[in-house]
């Protein structure tokens, strides 16, 4: 079984040291049975404080850290104040220093910075929490920081933006390991988005706009039951009754990202589901998900995730 430890440090965040345990423990195989094994520990094994007004007890010290396949690190209160290695404390650096080669490492939030000050992210792309994102760049330039995307996925290394994005992350590790079906019932058991579209600069700080029946929302819904026909640009402004220009402008402010990336991104992401859940031909499949052609499938499959549609198939086939 997948052992995930997830290491809570001094002035951990309740609610991100509660997201793995939750989305990792409710993932269950066809027979009932549990995807994965999840404990937490403490440096020393002993007690920590939270950053609410309670303290935590824990069973297992860092030593478990050496028996992990994925490590998870919470944001703490006071991570975003770290600026380098000086920061950290020997006996951080000797936890870390415990986990295998390959292990998988997942921060939440702010841990981002604790990852960044033990070299762990020099050449990686990373996120973090928008508000922190600024800072994090200047403090740490050797790692690729992008601020509007929810996580970043870089193989064996994993960032999340801020809070509830840790959510999202770990309900993508359960679908990278297990497919979309595990995921989904996972997402619908805790009662959360399967998937959320845009990045987090949709959360940025900005003037609240007047209430007005001008929003993108009703024409993104639109768009997810048109996913098959050739949607374009103009077809969106159309529906939301906008000139082009405007209906762009609005699509960005509130979604974090250009109607063309967000429609090829929903294209992607139904072309994902009905590989893993149907038995339908790959030239089905492009033209259910408005690719048009396989050929055209197969070269955004192949840019979004590095596989073919084959391969992918054969891959969330075996595992879901």
């Amino acid at each position: 079984m997948h052992r995930v430890v997830v290491l809570a440090l001094p002035n951990v965040i309740p609610f991100e040291l509660s997201v793995p345990s939750r989305i990792f423990c409710t993932a269950r195989d066809p027979g009932g049975e549990p995807l994965y094994e999840v404990i937490t520990c403490t440096l020393d094994g002993g007690p920590v404080a939270t950053a609410a007004d309670y303290t935590i007890a824990v069973e297992h010290d860092a030593g478990a850290l050496a028996s992990a396949d994925t490590v998870v690190i919470p944001a703490a209160a006071g991570f975003a104040d770290i600026t380098g290695a000086e920061s950290l404390p020997p006996e951080l650096f000797d936890a870390l220093s415990l986990i295998r080669p390959g292990t998988r490492v997942v921060s939440i939030c702010i841990a981002t910075f604790v990852l960044a000050a033990a070299g762990l992210l020099d050449g990686r792309p990373a996120t973090t929490h928008w508000r922190h994102a600024e800072r994090f760049a200047r403090l740490f330039p050797d790692v690729r920081m992008d601020s509007d995307v929810l996580f970043v996925d870089d193989g064996d290394v994993l960032t999340s933006a801020g809070a509830s994005a840790g959510v999202d992350l770990c309900l993508h590790l359960v679908r990278r390991d297990h497919g979309s079906e595990i995921a989904n019932q996972v997402a619908r058991h805790c009662i959360v988005p399967p998937w959320r579209d845009g990045g987090q600069a949709q959360y940025v700080e900005r003037p609240v706009p007047e209430p007005s029946a001008s929003g993108t929302a009703p024409t993104r819904a639109w768009a997810l039951q048109h996913l098959s026909t050739p949607l374009q640009l103009a077809d969106l402004a159309e529906h939301a009754g906008m000139s082009r220009r405007t209906f762009t402008r609005h699509f960005r402010h509130e979604v974090g990202q250009s109607p063309g990336q967000w429609l090829l991104q929903q294209r992607v992401e139904l072309a994902r589901h009905l590989l893993e859940t149907t038995d339908l031909p790959v030239d089905r499949v492009a033209e259910q998900a408005g690719f048009g052609t396989a050929a055209s499938m197969r070269q955004h499959l192949h840019a979004s995730l590095g596989v073919s549609p084959h391969a992918y198939r054969r891959t969330f086939r075996a595992v879901g």
